[in-house]
């Protein structure tokens, strides 16, 4: 299944707009919907750094490997090849926004994780842009990233935001880790994984410390005319919009406000609030720089090889636990603020698991 930034219950309430100044958002909407997602199931470079002596250090480090193709509009994968690792700036801002968005992507993976592209090999980051006709999205299709253009009244464009771009690319790390599937809790754990990534990639880049970060995934997608910062928010789940034609954000921080619902594959864009802000709680508990433990607990959690695909929020939360623990051991800060972040969300009581939402 591919995996889109844009939940389909928000374009749904788009689509359906009958004003006439938004004739044009809706119609991409409701293309955008209809548009097929097909799903497709080591470079290096020298760094140089100077030690406290004054000793300059060269070491070898892997590269991202990138290739950029544009679709001219067409709903047609992979589309042609307009630029790869070696080449120039292109001069097309979409081709070089989706360039720099994988190489911060990679960058982040690796600094923060050792971890050498998506399949941690070095495997080559492909993307597609200009995909469709004012299309509303970006999605990852197994093999890919793919964006549109947006329809310039409700969505200004995609490639300008990191953490878009990274949100996408990290289900293809889930995904090379055994997956998570696509439904109910465990779907909602795979959105949350990737807005958290995205989040993390972008603080990274921007050399934030957990404080410091704006914790929004979409900032700046949104034209002028929508009230809204961002499509989610995981400081304050249910707050990134709220606008007369998308309606307010739906998402819950908190088990006692789980959405159960058949849409939207059982809400695993709604309820990814949820652990959404399970890791907020948990990263500004521990300060600093938030991939450095909080982010680190995370990856070692998807990476164990022990997490079965079907989880739910409360085996998540415990793997996470078990992750912190055999990290920075059972009586460690990082635990205490990993069980401090379940809590607050009320999927752990006291360590001990919640019982899931009816």
């Amino acid at each position: 299944m591919a995996h889109a930034i844009v939940p389909p219950y928000l374009l749904a309430r788009i689509a359906a707009v009958q004003e006439p100044t938004w004739a044009r958002a809706a119609e991409a909407a409701r293309s955008t919907l209809a548009a097929p997602r097909e799903y497709r199931p080591v470079r290096s470079r020298l760094r140089l750094s100077i030690e406290d002596d004054g000793t300059l250090v060269a070491e070898t480090t892997p590269a991202p490997d990138r290739e950029i193709s544009d679709a001219q509009h067409r709903e047609v994968l992979p589309g042609v090849r307009v630029r790869g690792e070696d080449d120039p700036a292109s001069g097309d801002d979409s081709v070089d926004e989706a360039f720099d968005g994988l190489g911060a992507t990679f960058d982040f993976l690796w600094d923060a994780f050792g971890r050498n592209s998506l399949d941690g090999a070095g495997g080559t980051l492909l993307s597609t842009v200009h995909y469709g006709q004012d299309y509303d999205n970006a999605f990852w299709n197994g093999e890919r990233m793919v964006f549109g253009d947006g329809d310039g009244e409700v969505f200004s464009g995609f490639t300008g935001s990191l953490t878009v771009i990274a949100h996408e690319l990290a289900h293809g790390v889930i995904e090379d880790e055994g997956g998570l599937l696509y439904r109910g809790q465990s779907g909602a754990l795979n959105e949350s994984i990737a807005d958290v990534f995205g989040s993390l990639a972008e603080q990274h880049r921007l050399g934030q410390t957990a404080d410091e970060a704006s914790w929004l995934i979409g900032e700046g997608i949104f034209t002028d005319a929508v009230e809204g910062t961002a499509l989610r928010s995981l400081a304050a789940p249910g707050t990134a919009y709220d606008d007369d034609v998308l309606g307010k954000d739906p998402q819950p921080a908190h088990m006692d406000g789980y959405v159960v619902t058949r849409d939207d594959n059982g809400g695993v864009h709604i309820n990814s609030g949820i652990p959404n802000h399970a890791f907020y709680l948990t990263a500004t508990a521990l300060g600093g720089r938030a991939w450095e433990r909080a982010g680190l607990i995370w990856y070692r959690t998807i990476t164990s090889g022990t997490l079965p695909s079907t989880a739910d929020f409360s085996t998540f939360a415990n793997a996470t636990l078990s992750a912190a623990a055999a990290e920075y051991g059972e009586e460690s800060e990082e635990v205490a603020a990993v069980r401090a972040g379940w809590a607050g969300v009320g999927v752990i009581d006291d360590g001990r698991a919640a019982q899931p939402a009816a």
